[in-house]
């Protein structure tokens, strides 16, 4: 498998335009599912999975990792790492404020991440 780097990037899908039709209607790109597959690779995980839900329906739209930590029996750096694996597939943002960092979720990317996954109801099912 190529390491070459896809065209696309994870960036490119916060604006309003799709990144791609629906899997259900027609075959994504090479290029395109070596771009989002870093993305499904990170969601794939139960933490990071749980740490994106978090994120995602934080009241202020942002979390603060002091708030994610104790919902975990894992250690600081463990969540940490799991943290940083969210950030570079591309689905969370990050800021420090003094000691603490706070998350937030890319809605593009996560609309983007959806449409592709996006199935229409067929009239047998």
């Amino acid at each position: 498998m190529s390491k070459q780097p896809a065209v696309l990037t994870l960036a490119d899908l916060n604006g309003a335009e799709p990144c791609c039709t629906p899997l259900a209607e027609r075959r994504i790109p090479a290029e395109t599912a070596a771009m989002l597959a870093p993305a499904f690779k990170a969601l794939g995980d139960p933490v990071r999975l749980q740490l994106m839900s978090m994120i995602a329906s934080a009241p202020d739209g942002e979390i603060c990792v002091c708030d994610l930590t104790p919902a975990f029996e894992l250690s600081g750096p463990t969540i940490s790492h799991h943290l940083r694996t969210l950030r570079e597939a591309g689905l969370v943002d990050a800021d420090r404020r003094g000691t603490w960092v706070y998350y937030r979720a890319r809605a593009g990317v996560l609309r983007q991440l959806a449409t592709l996954l996006t199935v229409e109801a067929s009239p047998t099912s």
